[in-house]
């Protein structure tokens, strides 16, 4: 079965996407734009999202907020910040994903990290599985694993990490922005999309951020803490969207994220 038809209920006609980014709650509890995940998800709608990555226990007890876009669901898991730093296990899977109405499936695998092969081989795995079932799947690909330092976040080992996921499968690839994103992006065959890390100290750098990164070739970008926590999530989403969509400066971005 082809998944191109999911495939694009998460990418638009012009190629590109944006997508909420909201599983946080596991790893972190409940927070800013998390404590009440339905209302986060309406507004990020209304601003112009084309897609929402989240887990299962919100996938499945908002369906009704997600049913008109597209719904990757995170496949794998980490500890609490509580808990220890072991390996990350695949909870849910395809039968999950299916059973939710989703589109794709997204899991993480951390190159030069101790859990590297156990990454990889949940990706393989997970992606092998998922195609059978015509589901996509977003490689989530982070050189020295999500708590890595700039030591780590090379352009080097972003590029080796991006064509690493596109190798084991996957339909497009997240990984983090790095100057001379362009170069990373040409490496590719597949889209290349961005992930948000941390909530930055203003919306318009990491507006600048999303702007570069579509300007050197990026599909859109997968983004969390920079749509949930901003202080009007839907004008952030809206501005976000208009940079991914229209191509907006950045100016005029801000104009749209001010409300």
């Amino acid at each position: 079965m082809d998944n191109i038809r999911r495939i694009n209920r998460i990418f638009q006609e012009d190629g590109k996407t944006l997508v909420l980014a909201l599983e946080h709650t596991v790893i972190f509890g409940p927070g800013k734009g998390l404590d009440k995940p339905g209302e986060t998800i309406q507004k990020a709608i209304a601003g112009g999202v084309d897609a929402v990555m989240t887990s299962y226990g919100i996938a499945r007890h908002f369906s009704r907020e997600l049913s008109r876009r597209g719904l990757i669901l995170r496949a794998d898991g980490a500890a609490t910040k509580l808990g220890p730093d072991v390996p990350a296990p695949v909870w849910f899977g395809v039968q999950e994903a299916l059973r939710l109405g989703a589109d794709a499936l997204c899991i993480s695998a951390f190159p030069g990290n101790h859990k590297e092969m156990a990454t990889f081989n949940n990706l393989a795995e997970t992606t092998r599985e998922a195609h059978q079932w015509g589901l996509a799947v977003q490689a989530e690909m982070m050189p020295g694993g999500m708590g890595s330092g700039p030591e780590f976040r090379t352009k080097e080992n972003i590029a080796l990490a991006a064509r690493a996921g596109l190798e084991l499968g996957g339909d497009w690839v997240k990984i983090p922005y790095v100057d001379g994103f362009k170069d990373i992006v040409d490496t590719c065959y597949k889209p290349v999309v961005i992930m948000g890390l941390t909530k930055r100290a203003s919306t318009e750098e990491f507006l600048t951020e999303m702007k570069a990164a579509m300007d050197s070739g990026a599909a859109g970008g997968t983004i969390g803490r920079n749509i949930f926590e901003a202080e009007n999530p839907q004008a952030m989403a809206a501005a976000l969207a208009a940079i991914i969509h229209q191509g907006v400066s950045v100016s005029e971005a801000m104009k749209i994220a001010r409300g």
